[in-house]
């Protein structure tokens, strides 16, 4: 007679990280897809202060009115999406890879999955510790419009020591960017 043992499926968290800059439907379509298609059982908005990339660019709003604006945004749009102010009550400066390994040690029963653009992929393995996260947490990639992330995916995959990067190349894309709208209402648009 042979047993299993059966283990435990541990939740998977979708986080999608960003300064939210403002929160607009592109952001809420890529959560909406999150739900819908992902085995995920779970998915967080993880709201950045600063990102380490975008400092001396002078963020539009600050920091808090970008977190109300993230959950109020959430709140209307009825997903059922948390946002996450973790990186509120970290140490600066805020790198992911800090705050996915602060969570691990906060939620050990759950898999975080980092979300990112098509566009971030290129670069992540430029961010603090890029290695280990591409090691230690499986990635999902959202295509953005001009960006073609499969090479890079194929090659990361490739490389041995990933846990795993998914391209969604069936998402459906939305060509709208933060950076547009902020030009957009800086001149009046």
């Amino acid at each position: 007679m042979c047993f299993r043992i059966r283990r435990k499926r541990r939740d998977k968290v979708a986080l999608l990280f960003g300064s939210f800059n403002p929160i607009h439907e592109g952001h809420l379509a890529i959560l909406r897809y999150l739900l819908e298609k992902t085995d995920a059982s779970e998915v967080r908005l993880v709201v950045s202060p600063q990102s380490p990339f975008k400092k001396g660019q002078g963020l539009v709003d600050n920091a808090g009115k970008r977190l109300a604006d993230a959950r109020e945004a959430i709140s209307d749009s009825g997903l059922a999406v948390t946002v996450s102010d973790v990186e509120f009550h970290l140490p600066e400066p805020w790198y992911t890879i800090d705050t996915l390994r602060f969570l691990q040690e906060q939620e050990p029963g759950k898999e975080f999955v980092l979300v990112m653009g098509g566009d971030n992929i290129a670069t992540l393995e430029r961010w603090r510790k890029g290695d280990e996260i591409l090691r230690d947490f499986e990635v999902w990639v959202y295509p953005r419009p001009g960006t073609d992330a499969a090479p890079i995916v194929s090659r990361l995959n490739s490389g041995g020591a990933c846990k795993g990067v998914t391209l969604f190349a069936e998402a459906p894309q939305n060509p709208i960017s933060s950076t547009e709208i902020r030009n957009r209402i800086g001149g009046n648009k």
